[in-house]
């Protein structure tokens, strides 16, 4: 029988977490989420023997999560603040259907510390990390001194939050620029603003100061140096209750738009195994350092002469976890789950090793001919591909609606191979059988950088997609031989229709030849 931590006391001793933990059994869990992460955590509750509870806005009324989940209540329209944000509906559904916990998946609530709060007041089970350890990691600042604290290296900057102009450019005077000006909270690319010379200083800073208020609340910034050709690697860390801190690895996630991640890998390809070995023990003393519980990421800028810098903790399960989990065969949400039991890790580090190389796509409603700009529609064809070492997480179904009220992603497409080069090729396999018609999406982005010479080289950085993406490379090139048969076949077809023939066109090498490139390169309009 399993049984599960309701409380646990923590106490400081030699840098480790030391814990009196009492087991009780989780029989209902309610994933307080949507779409692809609510299915993908009810799938393995499921596999634990554990009731599933789904919680769902007007929007998701016959969204796929909701079918598969063993109950489901509907908690308010399809705006998010009226539905999957409402901290008090979540927990009183909780309370009233009888769950035992709450997994907040990712985005929404899931870093919110008052929820988690809210969540351990009601007598409820929140898997994740304690309130304390959102609230401390959620604050960049407070996140850098508890980094500092534990030696784990920071990028040189102003020592805490600034608001008068004056003050921050006497600060930075020894910093040099360019400099990087960010929102001591939230994330997303919003409060952010890059300064390469000192006369622009002063606007950027109004800017940031005013976007970072109007997006958190909260318009306290940071300013440090701007790290040239930066790689953006992060590690993926577990702690339970009993004072055992693992990582389990890094992700390689440089290639982004407006600063938010399209594709990632895992291992990176410029890691060594000392560096690898090096980044994951600052990795776990930033979870140390926090008292951490539960499965968390740590974010590092990687500078071009591999030197590595803290750059936040995600105090909850990454998107982009499931490269991780192809390349090590650990479950993180079982692994969750076992935690908020209270069970100690069932692997010590020693354990873990790096199995093949896997790679991820986020497939977005994006057109990434206008600049990535959200999509709508329905999806009128939508065929996932398959195959040996292809996984595909996602919420969706032919008919469906791209809602507008939520992100635009529509999947998580992943693979796993022996080596980087097969696992390149695997990816592009099954970007090539995914079939999605009614929207835009970032599928032909992510052949073209996957496929491309500085991706396949591993040399790249996250300016990726502004040094090399332009608009026009998604459209198909024709050569002239393919332009003359198109247009015969055109020409004849318009001929045919106009003179009312029932006849059939009859085959030529012209139309045969057309008909195997329209077949390798879709449709010809």
């Amino acid at each position: 029988m399993r049984r599960v931590a309701h409380r646990a006391v923590y106490f400081w001793r030699s840098g480790l977490i030391q814990t009196n933990t009492v087991e009780m059994e989780i029989r209902s869990l309610l994933v307080a989420n949507r779409g692809e992460i609510a299915l993908r955590i009810m799938r393995t509750a499921r596999e634990m023997g554990i009731e599933t509870i789904a919680v769902f806005s007007e929007a998701d009324r016959d969204a796929p999560f909701v079918r598969f989940a063993d109950r489901a209540f509907l908690i308010g329209p399809a705006a998010s603040s009226e539905s999957y944000l409402r901290m008090d509906k979540i927990v009183e559904v909780a309370l009233k259907s009888g769950a035992q916990a709450i997994h907040p998946g990712y985005g929404f609530l899931s870093e919110n510390a008052d929820f988690a709060e809210m969540v351990e007041r009601a007598g409820l089970i929140f898997v994740g990390p304690t309130p304390e350890a959102i609230r401390l990691m959620g604050d960049k600042l407070s996140a850098k001194k508890a980094a500092s604290a534990f030696s784990v290296p920071l990028v040189p900057g102003t020592p805490g939050a600034v608001h008068d102009i004056d003050e921050a450019e006497a600060l930075i005077h020894d910093i040099g620029f360019p400099v990087l000006i960010k929102a001591a909270a939230g994330g997303g690319g919003k409060g952010m603003r890059i300064v390469h010379r000192r006369e622009e200083f002063r606007e950027q800073m109004q800017l940031a100061v005013s976007e970072a208020t109007s997006a958190f609340g909260n318009g306290s910034v940071f300013v440090e140096k701007y790290v040239l050709s930066p790689r953006h690697i992060e590690v993926q860390v577990m702690a339970d209750t009993h004072g055992n801190v693992v990582h389990l690895f890094e992700r390689e996630c440089s290639i982004q738009r407006r600063h938010q991640k399209v594709i990632e890998e895992a291992p990176s390809v410029v890691l060594t195994p000392e560096l690898r070995a090096e980044m994951g023990k600052a990795a776990v003393d930033v979870a140390r350092s926090c008292q951490y519980r539960g499965a968390g990421t740590v974010e590092f800028i990687f500078d071009a002469d591999h030197k590595f810098y803290f750059l936040e903790m995600n105090t909850r399960l990454q998107v982009e976890h499931p490269v991780t989990e192809w390349i090590t065969g650990v479950d993180l949400v079982r692994e969750q789950i076992r935690v908020a039991e209270g069970k100690a890790l069932s692997f010590r580090q020693e354990d873990l090793s790096i199995r093949g190389h896997s790679i991820e796509l986020r497939v977005y409603a994006e057109n990434p001919a206008t600049g990535f700009l959200p999509d709508i529609g329905t999806l009128t064809e939508y065929v996932r591909p398959d195959g040996p070492g292809i996984r595909v997480d996602d919420g969706f179904e032919p008919g469906m609606q791209i809602p507008v009220y939520y992100d635009p992603m529509i999947a998580k497409l992943s693979c796993c191979a022996a080596n980087r080069e097969e696992a390149i090729e695997r990816m592009l396999r099954a970007i090539r059988e995914y079939r999605i018609t009614g929207v835009e999406t970032t599928l032909g982005f992510g052949a073209f950088a996957i496929d491309h010479p500085a991706f396949r080289s591993g040399n790249f950085n996250t300016h990726f997609v502004e040094e090399y993406f332009r608009p026009e490379v998604l459209q198909p090139q024709w050569s002239e031989d393919e332009e003359r048969a198109a247009l015969l076949v055109l020409t004849e077809w318009l001929e045919h229709n106009r003179s009312g023939s029932d006849a059939p066109v009859v085959a030529t090498p012209e139309r045969t030849a057309v008909s195997a490139w329209r077949t390798q390169r879709g449709p010809l309009s």
